[in-house]
């Protein structure tokens, strides 16, 4: 069963970096430059999992991230942060906020496929080809 993932980031070169990186037969990288943008995917696409750019013009990740939490139709997509502020304490104060994981940029390809496939694919118990 093919999986969308919902990429945030108002850098293009950020989501076709990811995009480049989990694009196959079982992974759908969609793509949003903002955060408004963002909640009207979600909202149309309802996605496996989304990666959240933090700091974005207007609408931020975690105003994004609260928008979504607080929607009982959209509560239970998993949402990791993806950012490059990696300052002691930022983790843990983006797991605090609702987070499901967070991940660093710059970002080592095989590392962050591998991740995604984790959460993606952990519950179903199935393997997906590189």
């Amino acid at each position: 069963m093919t999986k969308k993932v919902l990429v945030v980031d108002d850098n293009p070169v950020s989501r076709e970096l990811v995009r480049e990186v989990l694009q196959s037969p079982d992974i759908e990288v969609l793509e949003a430059s903002n955060g408004q943008e963002a909640l009207d995917r979600i909202t149309a696409s309802f996605p496996d999992l989304v990666l959240l750019d933090l700091r974005m013009p207007g609408m931020g990740g975690f105003n994004v991230l609260q928008e979504i939490r607080q929607s009982p139709r959209l509560c239970s997509i998993r949402v990791i942060a993806f950012t490059a502020h990696a300052m002691r304490g930022d983790r843990e104060k983006g797991l605090a906020a609702g987070f499901d994981g967070y991940i660093t940029k710059p970002i080592q390809a095989a590392t962050l496929r591998k991740q995604i496939e984790q959460i993606l694919f952990a519950q179903e118990g199935t393997n997906v080809g590189s």
